[in-house]
């Protein structure tokens, strides 16, 4: 037998909008430690004799994933990029089909979202493996959350009377605040934690039988994918042509195999600001707070400051979150609306819902310090052995400053080497690429000019990450 950990790291970043965003959902936050919420996904197993992970990620999270991981060496055996997102069920499956391919039919799926917390990671490991013999005995076992209040925010596992692995009575829906108190009350409910144990094999048997169309969808998309570099991309028109379902309404609603196991290993989804209060580490007034942050009399708040002073004066069951581009301020009891502020955002198609001011690039990120007609400067960080791509602009021209490590720098014909202190000028519709051969982060300061300063105006020729246009 062999356990295979499957990373799922989806997300829309809506719920912990200002900080999480659609292009850096809240798994590539260190929202609970010095650690992200992906980084220590894979950091609790570690104790668990556990093959290579395997991940499945959004396209355009690739390079995150794949970074985050390594940092923690939890480099996948492979990332299985979605094209789109099409829910759980076909997730899981192209996860399992690959696990088969990798280790036969002895492969044991841990099926783990990669946005919780788990503070008790002995508790969890413990569980793992005493739901193991059931999953090798052909169950498909979730991890039910032993519920502290009657909370409504999650979906209840009903399990048959007894210890240990039981049988799923049923699945039940997000309750009203009524119905999650008798839950409590009565016994034998439990929080769906969406993690699963299985075997491989059998979640593609119950699949096929279930739900057929996932399985050929997902087998024809895998058959069509492509491998690029450390990425396993997935036919974009099979994937496309895939129903979208999660695995509890695929499958495990339906299987007569449905198991559970009850567990109380500090776990939150950290669906809602209320919920990182909830786990944050509070003083004696219950206010949780992390940054520079100064409160005067406030009771029950939650405050996140990134970079500068954020002051509270009498506030009480409240939440205010600062970033460099966004400002949220509300009520604690109100804070499940704020995906429909991120919502709205989007239709509005502001760039706050989707990027930060700082950007993530494979080679490193950039951070738009200011901008205004015809001009932007913008702070650049490249990783040690990170290389931009050879590129022009068509309407911009770009000014560089060196204020830590090297660059090396092609310009049209010319390749020179830049230090602290120096500078170049790449001139509009000149070729060009900027280079970090050290072994220190380089950092430079660019001020672009121009009639057009949008990130669309690149034309790459070549680039060592795969990117095009």
């Amino acid at each position: 037998m062999t356990l295979v950990p499957v990373l799922l790291s989806g997300g829309s970043g809506t719920r912990l909008w200002p900080l999480s965003r659609e292009a850096y959902p809240k798994q590539f936050l260190p929202l609970a430690g010095a650690r992200t919420l992906l980084q220590e996904t894979w950091l609790r197993l570690q104790g668990l004799d556990v093959a290579a992970p395997l991940a499945v990620a959004n396209e355009a999270h690739r390079f995150i994933v794949a970074e985050q991981l390594r940092e923690v060496d939890g480099t996948p055996a492979a990332l299985l990029l979605e094209p789109q997102g099409r829910n759980t069920a076909p997730a899981i499956a192209v996860a399992a089909l690959e696990a088969l391919r990798l280790h036969g039919g002895e492969a044991v799926l841990l099926v783990l979202p990669t946005d919780h917390v788990v503070r008790d990671a002995a508790a969890f490991r413990a569980a793992v493996e005493t739901a193991l013999p059931a999953a090798r005995a052909g169950r498909l076992v979730t991890f039910g959350i032993v519920p502290h209040a009657p909370e409504t925010g999650y979906g209840y596992i009903q399990a048959a009377p007894g210890e240990g692995v039981r049988a799923v009575v049923r699945f039940v829906e997000k309750p009203d605040a009524a119905r999650a108190a008798q839950y409590l009350a009565a016994g034998g409910y439990y929080w769906n934690s969406g993690m699963f144990l299985f075997g491989a094999q059998r979640y593609l048997q119950e699949l096929e039988r279930l739900q057929p169309a996932i399985l050929a969808s997902c087998r024809a998309a895998l058959d069509g994918a492509r491998r690029d570099t450390d990425f396993l991309r997935l036919d974009a028109a099979a994937f496309a042509g895939c129903p979208a379902d999660s695995i509890d309404y695929a499958v495990m609603e339906k299987t007569t195999d449905a198991a559970v196991l009850a567990v109380d290993i500090g776990w939150s989804d950290l669906g809602s600001w209320s919920a990182l209060w909830q786990v944050g580490e509070k003083d004696a007034r219950g206010n949780a707070h992390c940054g520079d942050v100064l409160a005067l009399d406030c009771r029950d708040t939650y405050a996140w400051s990134e970079r500068r002073l954020v002051a509270l004066v009498g506030l009480e069951d409240t939440v205010v979150v600062d970033t460099d581009d966004a400002l949220l301020v509300a009520r604690k009891d109100r804070v499940q609306q704020v995906k429909d502020i991120a919502q709205q955002l989007k239709r509005q198609q502001r760039s706050e819902a989707i990027w930060h001011r700082k950007v993530y690039r494979p080679w490193g990120s950039y951070d738009s310090i200011d901008a205004a007609e015809r001009f932007q400067v913008k702070r650049i960080t490249v990783k040690p052995g990170g290389t931009l791509s050879l590129q022009m602009h068509h309407h911009r021209a770009e000014h560089w400053v060196v204020v830590r490590g090297t660059a090396r720098v092609t310009r049209g014909e010319e390749v020179f080497l830049l230090g602290e202190n120096e500078s170049a000028f790449i001139p509009l519709g000149t070729r060009h690429r900027l280079e970090n051969p050290g072994k220190v982060p380089l950092e430079l300061i660019e001020v672009q000019s121009g009639s057009y300063l949008g990130e669309d105006d690149i034309v790459r020729f070549e680039d060592q990450y795969g990117r095009t246009g």
